[in-house]
């Protein structure tokens, strides 16, 4: 078994069935989040939408749920009859409490929720996003990031991996075994879109089919094509395929289809599938409130779901008969299952809303003074192990969160990675943000003398005397992330 394997097998090993749902669901827009339950819908009918709405049975619910910590995750439908739509109060220590309903509390702000915001990602930036689902220390991640920048815009990896030793060696001053690259490039090779991090058309095909394994036999066929006749399979000599294989001619036609369906370049139609998403609605609020932040989850996240009383009563009725034959015994077990996915759906939809809410109080509570005023110099350092600790979520998760879910504010509209950021001392000792370093080193840059520019050694030593224990390299790489050229080219005649 190949390493890649292995590392696939063990991934998956780690997760449930819910926990992948709940994973998926994560990564899904507010925007898209209708369309979802949409086909969950139209395909479980024993899965409805509560006509009746929140407020009829709200109180009952809501008090039901209060006295029993289990009853997210009891498997009950009822309470989720009544999604919750409540705004919450964050307070010093990030705790968050119910408090009212939105529409009763800031009707003014539907007006704003529907207000689209235009936010575009590229696919080396979709690529990198998934780097805090791996947990590396700083020197593996510098390596996973310098893989991630070598695949060209298809998403293949065409460089040797000497080169991208290279590469590291004088760039980054870090002297790396090929076999180390390597497998960094296999635990890349997960991410999506399936296919990435290939060498070569054969293996991205390859690694694409890996991720439908147990999704029907032709699947294992199609790899063993690719595997053993690749050459044969581009020059489509099928009846040799089909003969040295021993295939039906039914088993050859899956197979094709199984391949043709593959895409050749996951990276080059990354722009296309963002399409979709290149308007977003935030998933959260926060309002300034005298002071006191709340945080409002926007009310798409949290659909009116319930198991059709229809279906319960069907399978009331067919339980009640003394005998039961083998028809009515499918029956029985067809609408279990209806009614066991509806169940799960559900839950799912409601983990999904508690998982929002959970991630989005701790970023407030480290935050609080940049929700507060604005200011980006407020903000403290935040990695995504901070908020897994407070929310005892995994870290994966809470990085799928921060790379797809945004929060308006009053001054602005924000990708919540935006909220992470490493940290640097102080001659004091104190821990501060990078990116408050970078906001000052933006606001010198932008005061400097246009005929003079100020070179990265003055850059530094002017931090150096406001207190900030950085190296020029350091502030050399800040300035390039920053898009800032070097001083002689922002010398203005």
């Amino acid at each position: 078994m190949s390493l890649s394997q292995s590392f696939q097998q063990k991934l998956l090993q780690k997760l449930s069935p819910q926990q992948i749902q709940l994973m998926k669901l994560l990564q899904v827009p507010t925007a898209n989040l209708e369309e979802r339950i949409k086909e969950e819908l139209e395909e479980n009918p024993a899965l409805e939408m509560d006509d009746q709405g929140p407020e009829d049975e709200y109180s009952e619910d809501q008090e039901s749920y209060e006295d029993d910590d289990d009853a997210a995750h009891d498997g009950s439908e009822e309470e989720y009859e009544n999604a919750d739509t409540t705004e919450y109060l964050v307070d010093d220590d990030g705790e968050i409490a119910d408090y009212k309903t939105r529409d009763d509390n800031y009707p003014e702000m539907d007006d704003q929720k529907t207000i689209p915001i235009r936010v575009e990602i590229s696919f080396h930036e979709l690529v990198l996003n998934q780097l805090g689902m791996l947990e590396l220390d700083e020197r593996s991640y510098k390596i996973a990031e310098q893989i991630v920048g070598s695949l060209d815009d298809d998403g293949y990896l065409r460089r040797e991996l000497s080169s991208i030793a290279d590469d590291l060696a004088f760039r980054q001053s870090m002297i790396v075994e090929e076999q180390e690259i390597k497998l960094l490039v296999e635990q890349i090779q997960q991410f999506d879109p399936p296919g990435v991090g290939a060498r070569d058309l054969q293996e991205c095909l390859l690694l694409q089919l890996k991720r439908k394994i147990g999704d029907g036999v032709s699947v294992g066929l199609a790899m063993q094509v690719l595997s053993k006749y690749f050459e044969e399979f581009t020059k489509k000599h099928y009846e040799k395929i089909q003969k040295n294989l021993n295939l039906t001619e039914e088993q050859i036609k899956e197979v094709i289809n199984q391949i043709i369906k593959l895409n050749p370049r996951p990276g080059g139609n990354i722009g296309e599938i963002n399409k979709a998403e290149t308007y977003i609605i935030p998933d959260f609020f926060v309002l300034n409130n005298n002071g006191r932040l709340e945080l409002t989850l926007n009310a798409r996240n949290a659909p009116d779901l319930r198991v059709s009383e229809g279906y319960r009563d069907m399978l009331r009725d067919y339980e009640k008969g003394s005998k039961q034959d083998k028809r009515q015994k499918e029956a029985v077990l067809f609408i279990k299952q209806k009614i066991d996915s509806a169940k799960w759906f559900i839950d799912m939809i409601k983990q999904r809303q508690e998982t929002l809410i959970n991630t989005m109080s701790a970023i407030i509570s480290i935050q609080q003074a940049f929700f507060l005023t604005g200011d980006e110099t407020n903000m403290r350092p935040m990695i995504l192990k901070d908020i897994a600790e407070i929310t005892g979520l995994d870290i994966s998760t809470v990085s799928r969160v921060a790379n797809s879910k945004f929060v308006q504010t009053e001054f602005g509209t924000y990708r919540l990675k935006f909220f992470f950021s490493e940290s640097l001392s102080t001659d004091s000792g104190e821990e501060v943000s990078t990116r408050e370093v970078k906001k000052i080193l933006s606001e010198m840059i932008e005061s400097e003398e246009k005929r003079k520019p100020l070179s990265d050694e003055i850059l530094t030593d002017m931090l150096q005397e406001k207190g900030y224990n950085i190296a020029r390299r350091t502030v050399a790489k800040y300035r390039e992330q920053l898009n800032v050229p070097v001083a002689r080219l922002r010398k203005e005649l």
